[in-house]
């Protein structure tokens, strides 16, 4: 209950941070305005900036000052899921349960909504906190660990792969699965987390914690995402299940069965919440803890 009441009350500053920051439904750029606020306030968990904030209060720092950097992780994730979802890619008629972008808006109106989002998030990183004590340096450490994580050796990099591991299934090998979702999802998730570290303080030692924290959390989290394709059902998950197979996408219950899989799930919580050993991170940390097991539990 108590991770529930802290997950909702995060996403209730995030959501307000999203609603202020992003630019205003006038002018003559209303409507790619409107695609744009169309995708990034149809809900969702909002986990990444949501791990931004936790990781930033673990090491004593207050989360308002940094939702400007939490709030660009979610314009970041929502962009990629309305590329992702385009005719060209998964071809998704449905996110967050309502039609996607380029349903709703059209093809190029979508992809220029992503692009928006994309360009509008790295305008948030660079922009000054006045409320916050971050230096230049660590403001530019975060835009280059943002960038990394989502470009060709990231999150584009592992939808690249993904799209060429498309209809072998079962031919996938779990070492080239794990490279796959290591760089299309747990990249961004694991720059979500570090983040929060380089904004909240996190001497070296702390920044190497909570980076494995969000390697692992990151694991979990696709873990769990592959395991509700096969077992959820597309009201309660928003979106199709089953279509992970459909597709012949290579996943951890096609390549280890589901047993195996939940199992890999497990592993991948304990180790997070290994990472953070309480001579490194006191009772700050127990939301960051307490995430990692909400991940491995959730249903959509």
């Amino acid at each position: 209950m108590e991770i529930k009441q802290y997950l909702n009350r995060r996403r209730e500053l995030v959501e307000q941070a999203l609603t202020e920051l992003l630019p205003p439904l006038t002018g003559p750029l209303a409507g790619h305005v409107e695609a744009m606020r169309y995708s990034l306030l149809a809900g969702g968990k909002r986990v990444r900036p949501i791990l931004c904030l936790a990781a930033a209060e673990a090491l004593g720092a207050e989360p308002e000052p940094l939702l400007p950097l939490a709030a660009a992780l979610e314009c970041i994730h929502t962009y990629s899921l309305i590329h992702d979802d385009l005719p060209a890619m998964d071809d998704d008629d449905l996110r967050r349960g309502m039609p996607t972008s380029h349903k709703k808006f059209g093809e190029a109106a979508a992809i220029l909504a992503g692009d928006g989002l994309l360009s509008f998030a790295f305008e948030l990183l660079a922009r000054p906190l006045a409320a916050a004590t971050l230096a230049p340096a660590d403001q530019l450490r975060i835009v280059n660990q943002v960038a990394v994580a989502i470009g060709p050796m990231g999150m584009v990099g592992g939808q690249v792969l993904d799209i060429e591991a498309e209809g072998r299934g079962e031919g996938v090998g779990l070492e080239e699965l794990q490279r796959i979702h290591r760089c299309k999802t747990g990249a961004l998730i694991t720059a979500a987390v570090q983040v929060g570290a380089i904004a909240g303080g996190a001497d070296s030692r702390q920044l190497a914690a909570l980076t494995t924290y969000g390697e692992q959390v990151g694991l979990a989290f696709q873990i769990v995402d592959d395991l509700l394709n096969v077992t959820g059902d597309t009201a309660t998950l928003g979106k199709a299940a089953g279509s992970d197979a459909a597709r012949g996408k290579a996943t951890y219950p096609a390549i280890l069965g589901l047993a195996v899989t939940e199992e890999k799930a497990r592993e991948a919580v304990t180790a997070a919440v290994a990472a953070l050993p309480p001579e490194l991170f006191d009772h700050r940390a127990d939301p960051l803890r307490d995430l990692a097991h909400y991940i491995y539990s959730r249903k959509r």
